[in-house]
């Protein structure tokens, strides 16, 4: 004669189906926020490199005219990188520093940039190459 406590059960119980669920729920949302940081640091290399095309392009205009002061960046259609990176950055050209010997390109974060990479969301380039913000960001 068997007792019902004699058969033997098999499975999971609720409450260890839970535990796994709340460990991997623990995994995913450490493992998004790291790819979030990893995507914006990639986002921010790129507008990088296309401030320092920006500044070539100025130092051709320079060499051409030999003054900064009419210059003007060429539209985003014309440039790849200014038109990969539209929807996280914008990039201009200050007026206020832009004189016959001197420019400052500037990329402004926009959006889930600005939030992610908050320390980094406006980067400067000038005529000699100085670079701001210089803490962790170039």
């Amino acid at each position: 004669m068997q007792t019902p406590f004699s058969t033997k059960q098999r499975g999971f119980s609720l409450i260890e189906l839970m535990i796994v669920v709340a460990i991997l729920g623990v995994l995913a949302n450490i493992a998004y926020a790291s790819y979030s940081k990893s995507v914006a640091k990639s986002r921010r290399n790129a507008a990088q490199g296309c401030l320092m095309e920006q500044a070539q392009y100025m130092e051709r205009v320079y060499t051409t005219s030999m003054s900064y002061a009419s210059a003007a960046l060429p539209a985003a259609s014309a440039q790849q990188c200014q038109a990969d990176l539209s929807a996280h950055y914008s990039f201009s050209l200050p007026t206020a520093a832009l004189t016959a010997s001197a420019f400052s390109v500037q990329a402004s974060a926009t959006g889930a940039q600005a939030t992610n990479d908050a320390s980094c969301a406006t980067m400067t380039v000038n005529q000699t190459g100085a670079r701001t913000p210089t803490a962790n960001c170039w």
